[in-house]
């Protein structure tokens, strides 16, 4: 049974189920919003998805009544939305190593390494990063979604490197809007085939589904988002290079799509052209070296962001994996190749 709306003011208040309660007035400038970008702009530790879910179950309510999400508010509405106890989130704890760079109670940051899945999904329902976190952080179910619990952004399998995970919803809140407003500062590194002839560069080209194959992202995509990377070369090989890359956007995939379409694709990356790219190489040993890298030579190097809770600016780096250092050291003493 949907609890009895109280008086307040958008502080959350207890209610019978172990849920939360949180009540708005809607101000005469906010008059003529839809009802979810309403709700989305309160400061009330609501992540967009648990405003989404609350919507479609029936959970909102505008002057006592059911709502849908595009319903515009008016001056003085009093809109409710209940966020129930959160529920386990099915997903088992286990006991897998973690390299934790910092932890605080709002947040923690994370080393991953390549080869780690970060949330369960078809073909992986165990034994991701999402798992260690459950193990590790005991109070972290429900924060964020069921599947995904702490996780605001992510790697692919293959990437290295650092990410932020956040312990409470106030913190989920936060740092999914420094993501979505381009505020955290994210700078990969990443072995390509080839050296630029350019020292750097910016490359905006917007990236979504391939048109012919699902599997693949394509700045070709009809329906693609806005992407910005921009690179600059930190030591060129000759027949490679390693690349500095800061991305502006989180597109799935884009900085191996972005380097691809700039005709230097990422050492390891059978996906989007590496394999091919490989017969290019004269020299045979370098050939063999660059195509024993078992994954796309991509490592999230640094990390900056302000913490959600306390303002304070945060500030993390993390060494170059040994497969690419490894790499790197061999390209840089057999020569130009």
């Amino acid at each position: 049974m949907r609890p009895p709306i109280p008086e307040g003011h958008g502080l959350p208040e207890d209610t019978s189920d172990g849920g939360r309660l949180h009540r708005f007035a809607v101000a005469p400038e906010e008059e003529g919003l839809r009802l979810d970008c309403f709700l989305a702009g309160k400061a009330a530790g609501l992540s967009r998805a648990q405003i989404q879910r609350a919507i479609a179950e029936g959970r909102v309510r505008v002057n006592d009544r059911p709502a849908k999400a595009g319903r515009k508010v008016k001056t003085a509405d009093a809109v409710a939305i209940h966020i129930p106890e959160a529920k386990p989130s099915g997903v088992t704890p286990e006991a897998i190593p973690l390299t934790i760079l910092y932890e605080d109670v709002s947040l923690l940051v994370v080393d991953k390494p390549a080869g780690l899945v970060v949330h369960p999904a078809a073909g992986h329902p165990g034994g991701t990063l999402v798992n260690a976190l459950l193990h590790h952080c005991r109070d972290l179910s429900g924060i964020g979604g069921i599947l995904r619990p702490g996780i605001v952004h992510r790697l692919d399998k293959g990437t290295s490197g650092l990410l932020v995970v956040a312990k409470s919803d106030e913190a989920h809140r936060g740092l999914a809007g420094q993501f979505k407003r381009h505020e955290v500062k994210k700078t990969y590194l990443a072995i390509v085939y080839g050296t630029p002839r350019q020292e750097g560069g910016r490359i905006e080209a917007a990236v979504g589904r391939h048109p012919t194959d699902r599997k693949r992202m394509s700045t070709a995509s009809r329906r693609g988002r806005d992407a910005v990377s921009v690179w600059r070369v930190r030591e060129a090989f000759g027949a490679a290079a390693l690349l500095e890359v800061d991305i502006e956007t989180g597109r799935t995939h884009q900085i191996r799509v972005h380097l691809t379409a700039l005709g230097h694709p990422v050492v390891g990356d059978t996906l989007y052209g590496g394999a091919g790219r490989s017969r290019t190489v004269q020299d045979a040993g370098i050939r063999a070296r660059m195509k024993a890298m078992d994954r796309p030579a991509l490592h999230a190097w640094r990390l900056g962001f302000t913490h959600p809770v306390t303002g304070e600016p945060m500030r993390f780096s993390s060494p170059m994996p040994g497969d690419m250092s490894s790499l790197c050291a061999f390209l840089r003493e057999r020569g130009t190749g």
